[in-house]
């Protein structure tokens, strides 16, 4: 049966912020909600590779491990980032992952990409939550009830764990690309538009994991 774009509960206006990381979920619990999945994703701006989501499912009350430190994931270290990947994977009730190609980017766009990799991270999960909060303005294809968090990933634990479970899983796939395409140095620019990625670009011509139709990967396709 084909999935419906689910009625956003307007629940939190966006200027809304809790006194912890944990406020919009302690509200969902009051309200009846008792496993909220956080989704977001990390790897829109990049000119190679897929963009990554992962949706978590948190206790209510998480173990305090999880708690220290955890945050949007571009505020954290490569090093906290890993630590806390391992926490949440230690501590969820369940962590679901989505992925969308290049080739795929490239033919819907980056934002309905980001938001079919957030619906395929909700719906890989082991454990069907029963209220979703997305990271963004935008919401996504699902039959849960769902609320948009601007800036979620700094306001909810949830959406915070998910930004950095997206964001470790898609660095390690970049990892293994450069195994593949050593000249472009994904292992260290992630895919994004560094000098020495753009250098490499100008020398070889895009890979098959670049985004052509990104503008700075399109003007050196002539002259592959």
């Amino acid at each position: 049966m084909k999935m419906k774009r689910a009625r956003q509960v307007e629940m939190f206006g966006d200027s809304m912020r809790g006194p912890d990381l944990l406020y919009f979920e302690r509200r969902l619990t009051k309200d009846g909600y008792t496993h909220v999945a956080g989704v977001d994703e990390a790897g829109r701006g990049p000119l190679a590779g897929p963009v990554v989501a992962a949706a978590v499912v948190l206790p209510p009350e998480p173990d305090r491990k999880i708690l220290d430190g955890l945050n949007d994931s571009k505020l954290l270290s490569e090093k906290d980032r890993v630590r806390l990947y391992d926490e949440i994977h230690r501590h969820a009730l369940a962590v679901g992952i989505g992925a969308v190609e290049a080739d795929v980017i490239d033919k819907i766009n980056i934002l309905q990409a980001s938001l079919l990799a957030m619906k395929l991270a909700l719906e890989s999960l082991d454990w069907r939550p029963d209220f979703v909060l997305v990271d963004g303005n935008k919401p996504i294809v699902t039959d849960l009830p769902q609320n948009c968090l601007i800036k979620g990933d700094r306001r909810s634990l949830t959406v915070a764990g998910a930004s950095v479970v997206a964001k470790v899983t898609r660095d390690r796939i970049m990892a293994a690309h450069h195994e593949t395409y050593p000249p472009y140095l994904f292992h260290k620019n992630k895919g994004y538009g560094t000098r020495e990625h753009i250098k490499a670009l100008a020398s070889v011509g895009p890979c098959l994991i670049h985004r052509k139709t990104f503008g700075r990967v399109s003007r050196y396709l002539a002259g592959k």
